[in-house]
């Protein structure tokens, strides 16, 4: 399974899906050797004028001559798209990216098939910067793990996982992550505009504050924390503003927040994976 001449069918053509394709074609492997599947058709027929992708409205033989299937469905539509893939199973690698299916239920409906990854990425994706926890079944070849995390390096950074059960966890941290960030941007956002700074004003300090310590915690070999007390002087601006975020509970609401999102991807897998 040389990667340059890997075959990959895409069932769902949304937009993780897109995100993915976009760093594949023509660089992992040959747009010709990448083929999507939807019923949305104009989806689907932007996909093949962007990129140069095969594409059909409907699961058929085609997918059985591919070295991966790549499950890119939602959630609550993932047990009838596999009942469609089952006839046309054999050795694949599946790499399913919806959140709460199980490796364990894919397997079932797929007749016991043992290659499977699951992973979990995140929305930077669509820019090249998504990060995305990955998963094994037993099955799965060292050949297959390798294009597993090929695929999904194209379009940013892979965590490997041993035990499934994190990839409840990974969704709680990084899945659902961009969301808080654009949550606290909000309230940065309405913040500065309350006292007096302009809607782009407020837009511009915020992001780029994000942005810029984002990129100092990830280049600096010292954990957060430190990067924290550094900017945190004793009655200082920050400090007051720390303050108040301590004595309003905001660091523990965050971690009630991220458990809670953990405990309803695991919720989710139980109600879709039911027979």
């Amino acid at each position: 399974m040389q990667n340059n001449n890997l075959k990959i069918s895409f069932i769902g053509g949304g937009n993780m899906a897109a995100a993915l394709i976009g760093g594949l074609a023509d660089k992992l492997t040959a747009a010709s050797n990448i083929h999507v599947i939807d019923i949305h058709v104009d989806s689907i027929q932007r996909l093949q004028q962007q990129f140069g992708v095969s594409i059909s409205g409907d699961i058929d033989a085609t997918i059985a001559d591919s070295d991966v299937i790549v499950l890119a469905v939602k959630p609550q539509q993932m047990k009838g798209v596999v009942a469609q893939v089952l006839p046309h199973i054999g050795t694949q690698l599946v790499l399913s990216i919806a959140a709460g299916i199980r490796a364990s239920d894919l397997s079932r409906w797929l007749g016991g098939h043992g290659a499977i990854v699951r992973t979990m990425p995140n929305t930077p994706a669509l820019i090249g910067k998504g990060v995305t926890g990955m998963v094994a079944t037993t099955g799965v070849s060292a050949e297959q793990r390798t294009a597993a995390d090929a695929i999904l390096r194209a379009v940013g950074e892979t965590v490997w996982l041993d035990d499934e059960a994190l990839i409840d966890p990974v969704t709680a941290v990084s899945g659902s992550g961009p969301a808080y960030v654009f949550y606290f941007l909000e309230a940065m956002q309405q913040a500065a505009q309350e006292m007096g700074l302009t809607a782009e004003q407020g837009n511009a300090l915020a992001i780029s504050t994000f942005v810029g310590a984002a990129e100092l915690a990830a280049k600096s070999d010292d954990p957060v924390s430190v990067l924290r007390e550094r900017v945190t002087s004793k009655g200082g601006t920050t400090y007051a503003a720390l303050s108040s975020m301590e004595d309003s509970g905001v660091k523990e609401a965050i971690v009630r927040a991220m458990k809670a999102a953990a405990a309803r991807g695991k919720a989710l897998g139980e109600e879709f994976g039911k027979d």
